[in-house]
């Protein structure tokens, strides 16, 4: 009995023109696809009005063996968000201001070269994904995924208060511009929040942050033990009462989450340490939020508008991302 011959192996490419060299990432596929045996590559343009989610499911109703993705983190969270579950390799190209999900994998960051070659002669390795069910003010609900973190209240209004144009001229740094126009005038609101399994509790915040992985550029470690291959969501929430209270917040996550915790001696201080309860730390497959009127709400640094009821939950190891063959298990 004739056999068909196996189909030709063709890659996808999902790109955000303003954040990535088109023409120079075009050749650079097409000469690995063609050094490796593929088919020509498909290539394919975000717009403002798809920051990436529509035309990633125009690449895979063409059922491509591989799916590449260059822009910044809104374009790798909703070109994640169409490929969680297919089960289909996505390699990660960094080229926007933070990378945090390339950050967080180690992934090389200086060229595109070393990924678009672990495409095709990397390995892959499937990370957890975060999806957070939004309700609006009027009811309407939207269910959108998340790769790094997300949350309500101050950190979500750093972002919407972060100029574009400065984010383009000094990077992530620009963040520090929004986060000083959000703290004026800042005030808590009260949550009822709970993690599945967990009693219900009630909370005067700042901010609650869900977390998949809790690295930040500079260092910085929101979230230091938050895995995305443990089926779990790390949660933070921020609770700080007094300007004090933002001291410790910041001695929290700039020392002893970035610094001391590196070191034997550094995490026995931090044992003997007096506990502040600025920030409550909590882990879970997921968790439910519900404010007091709507606040503002951010997925992988990107801005969703404000809800009034989050409803949070984890899809574990369903995203599959090449790695370069060489990188650290």
């Amino acid at each position: 009995m004739d056999e068909s011959p196996p189909r030709p192996h063709r890659a996808a490419v999902v790109y955000n023109p303003v954040k990535a060299d088109g023409p120079a990432l075009r050749r650079l596929v097409r000469a690995e696809s063609e050094r490796n045996g593929w088919d020509p590559p498909d290539f394919f343009e975000t717009t403002v009005d798809d920051l990436g989610d529509g035309v990633a499911r125009q690449a895979l109703a063409g059922r491509p063996d591989a799916v590449l993705v260059a822009g910044g983190d809104g374009t790798v969270r909703a070109v994640s968000e169409a490929m969680a579950g297919t089960g289909i390799p996505l390699t990660i190209i960094p080229s926007g201001t933070g990378n945090l999900l390339a950050r967080n994998l180690r992934l090389p960051l200086e060229s595109p070269g070393p990924m678009v070659r672990a495409t095709f002669a990397g390995r892959t390795r499937d990370i957890d994904v975060g999806f957070a069910k939004l309700t609006r003010a009027d009811g309407d609900t939207e269910e959108r995924a998340f790769v790094v973190m997300g949350g309500m209240g101050l950190d979500a209004q750093m972002i919407a208060n972060t100029s574009g144009k400065m984010k383009k001229r000094v990077g992530w740094v620009a963040y520090v511009d929004g986060a000083a126009k959000s703290l004026v005038g800042a005030r808590p609101f009260p949550i009822i929040f709970q993690l599945p399994g967990q009693r219900m509790l009630r909370a005067q915040i700042h901010s609650v942050v869900f977390a998949n992985c809790g690295s930040l550029p500079a260092g910085l470690e929101l979230i230091p033990e938050a895995s995305f291959t443990d089926g779990q969501l790390d949660i933070a929430v921020f609770q700080p009462k007094t300007p004090l209270g933002w001291l410790l917040v910041w001695r929290r996550v700039a020392w002893d989450n970035s610094v001391l915790r590196r070191f034997r001696a550094g995490r026995r201080i931090l044992r003997l340490r007096t506990r502040d309860n600025t920030v409550r730390y909590a882990r879970g497959a997921g968790i439910d939020v519900a404010a007091q009127g709507p606040h503002p709400v951010q997925l992988d640094g990107d801005a969703f508008g404000e809800a009034t009821h989050l409803r949070v939950r984890v899809a574990p190891g369903a995203l599959r991302v090449a790695l370069p063959a060489e990188a650290a298990s």
